[in-house]
C-alpha cells in the first residue's frame, strides 16, 4: 500500500475513533447516570452534562478540524 494512501486511511480511522469515543463517553453519561433526561425540572446534574456535552463537542470538531487542515489531496 502507498504511503499516502496509508496515511489517508488511517486519519479516516482515527477520527473515526475519536468521534464514536466522544459518543460513547456522552452516552455513559447522559443515559447510565440519568443526566440527559428531565425528571420534572431541570437539575444541576442536567445542566451541567448539557454544558459539557456542547463544549467537549465543540473541542472535538476542533480537534478534528485542526487534524485535517493540514492534508493534501493525493493526487497533487
Amino acid at each position: 500500500m502507498e504511503p499516502e494512501v496509508k496515511a489517508f486511511l488511517l486519519m479516516i480511522v482515527n477520527s473515526i475513533s475519536m468521534a464514536m469515543l466522544w459518543l460513547l463517553a456522552n452516552m455513559t453519561f447522559g443515559i447510565y447516570f440519568n443526566y440527559a433526561f428531565f425528571d420534572d425540572s431541570p437539575s444541576l446534574g442536567n445542566i451541567i452534562f448539557y454544558l459539557f456535552l456542547i463544549a467537549s463537542f465543540i473541542f472535538l470538531l476542533l480537534y478534528l478540524r485542526k487534524k485535517w487542515k493540514g492534508f493534501k489531496e493525493i493526487d497533487e
